[in-house]
């Protein structure tokens, strides 16, 4: 543990850096190698020196070495934060290869596609079913006695909120069905505690709106459910077998 949980958050920080391309190209379909990064301002290249995660953007004081325009701090804050994501899969999983990589992998997608429905209030298809397809073929190859479970929490998860996406298009969309049914193959029955942590987290943050807004404006304000629906499935992934224990335990 003292050498893997450094090297997973290192990994982290370098794929942190690449879902930051991912999050910002993807929606506009544009190219996720080409052209190199570069300043959004000036358009110069970035030096490879200038483009260590977070520490290039603290050297430089969140600001662009050619142009000196201001560099979002969004950056080094996702690059941190998936560093800490993955030693967080690696202290609990360490012990179980399947979910030890399947746990990092979901990491890697769902940083991005919470990011995305923030920005663009849309879940791209070009995440959820590669998210899908891998999460099948982890599955089968690493933890085949689990499969069925997730593929059962999958489809029924999906169906949860598939349904009244179908009933009520302008309500939940389409692609927080296509989300909650990616955790579900990733996480099995664990699954049911990332729902609810995202239902509870989204509502207490619908309440928040009605209250700063009022009721009618704050019915009519827009609130993408995929980064509730994110923090759910992480919740899951670190928490989700112990607080199915519990809840079978008390009840």
């Amino acid at each position: 543990m003292p050498v893997a949980l450094p090297f997973a958050a290192t990994f982290g920080l370098i794929v942190g850096s690449f879902l930051n391309v991912v999050a910002h190209r993807m929606p506009g379909r544009k190219s996720l190698a080409m052209p190199a990064s570069h300043c959004p301002s000036c358009e110069t290249p970035i030096k490879p020196y200038d483009n260590i995660p977070v520490l290039s953007w603290l050297i430089l004081r969140g600001r662009c070495r050619s142009c000196a325009a201001p560099i979002s701090a969004r950056y080094p804050i996702v690059e941190a934060a998936t560093a800490a994501l993955f030693a967080a899969v690696v202290a609990v999983h360490h012990a179980d290869t399947a979910a030890l990589v399947m746990g990092l992998v979901l990491v890697a997608f769902l940083v991005p596609i919470a990011l995305i429905d923030l920005d663009h209030r849309i879940i791209p298809n070009r995440l959820t079913l590669p998210a899908a397809v891998l999460a099948i073929v982890l599955g089968t190859a690493l933890d085949p006695g689990g499969q069925v479970e997730r593929l059962i929490a999958g489809a029924a998860a999906a169906a949860v909120l598939g349904l009244p996406s179908l009933l009520n298009p302008r309500g939940m969309g389409m692609g927080d069905a296509k989300l909650i049914g990616v955790l579900g193959l990733f996480l099995g029955a664990a699954v049911a505690p990332a729902f609810f942590v995202a239902f509870l987290t989204g509502t207490a943050f619908g309440i928040a709106i009605i209250v700063r807004k009022g009721m009618s404006q704050g019915r009519k304000t827009a609130v993408p459910f995929g980064p509730f629906l994110a923090l759910g499935g992480l919740v899951g992934l670190l928490a989700g077998e112990e607080l199915v224990q519990l809840y079978l335990t008390a009840f």
